[in-house]
């Protein structure tokens, strides 16, 4: 399997440091994070920031649907889909300092979070959030 040089895959020089190449993948080398006391207040920060957002949001599209709900199956299927929403929620917003690498890379993909917010962080970890985020 032909892989592009790095710089083509994420662009940057600084990406020897964290990638590698193992059989026909790429891997990112996320286990060495320890966080600093600073770094764990900009990720709470951060955390929280981005759980409001999607909350506000999923409370905001519930209210308008529910308000568009006329037969009964509507408001079953409307109660599947908060279940739905409620798990994953729930599994997404993981703290442990081991994952919140792939946490922050899954939410900013998803737009709850941007770089800005994590401002303060190391370098290396930024651009392993970045990384992560375009593979996820």
């Amino acid at each position: 399997m032909y892989l592009p040089p790095e710089s083509l895959i994420l662009g940057g020089n600084f990406l020897k440091e964290i990638l590698s190449y193992s059989h026909n993948s790429l891997v990112i080398k996320v286990t060495d994070n320890n966080w600093t006391e600073l770094e764990t207040e900009i990720a709470q920060r951060a955390f929280k920031i981005a759980n409001e957002r999607e909350t506000k949001a999923l409370i905001q599209y519930a209210s308008q649907r529910a308000s568009e709900i006329k037969e009964l199956e509507e408001l079953w299927q409307f109660h599947d889909f908060l279940s739905s929403r409620r798990h994953e929620i729930e599994g997404k917003y993981d703290y442990r300092l081991s994952v919140l690498l792939f946490v922050f890379a899954e939410l900013l993909r998803d737009g709850w979070v941007n770089l800005d917010d994590l401002t303060g962080l190391e370098a290396a970890k930024l651009t392993k959030i970045a990384a992560l985020a375009r593979m996820v």
